[in-house]
């Protein structure tokens, strides 16, 4: 009397459950192995910080391509762009960015950081000032002071970075920015 003893999932398992478990996984790996992976150009030019704002996105596309840099770039898009640096709307924001930065710049070579804030940003609106697109010289002063310091915080970690900075109007001018000094 010598028995085997049987666990019950085991004596629901035939030859044919069994096949059917495991030959879809034993055909994917087959077809994954074979499979070369895309040859994707393994430096970009820059990291470009854009706000989550969806109708400021074709310009910056449009922008960018003017300065040679279509499919060259890493792409982040944080609400607020330079105001998600200080943690505003969210701390994790500024740290997804500098997560981001990292693998950008360890990863693919980049050798610039390009910054867009672009006016009548909702966030800019509801963190800051809701009345601040109501007047146009403000409303830079205050996204250049917040691309300053981002300018700044990105310069003490990565000092061999170039780092440019753009404020794109409701014209869809994109303006250059110079930071305003320590």
């Amino acid at each position: 009397m010598n028995q085997k003893t049987v666990c019950a999932c085991c004596k629901a398992i035939n030859r044919r459950s069994f096949c059917k478990l495991i030959v879809p996984g034993v055909i994917s790996l087959a077809i994954l192995s074979e499979t070369k992976p895309a040859l994707a150009q393994k430096n970009a030019k820059a990291l470009v910080l854009s706000c989550i704002d969806f109708p400021v996105l074709e310009a910056e596309r449009y922008f960018l391509s003017l300065q040679n840099l279509t499919n060259q770039y890493d792409f982040t898009a944080l609400a607020g762009a330079s105001l998600a640096l200080t943690g505003l709307p969210h701390p994790a924001d500024a740290q997804a960015f500098w997560d981001q930065l990292e693998l950008s710049y360890r990863l693919h070579h980049i050798q610039k950081v390009i910054i867009i804030d672009h006016q009548d940003c909702t966030v800019y609106a509801d963190k800051i000032d809701p009345n601040l697109s109501q007047d146009p010289a403000k409303e830079q002063e205050v996204h250049t002071q917040y691309l300053s310091k981002a300018y700044w915080a990105i310069r003490d970690r990565y000092p061999d970075l170039n780092i440019e900075l753009y404020f794109l109007t409701s014209k869809a001018e994109v303006n250059p920015i110079t930071p305003i000094a320590k």
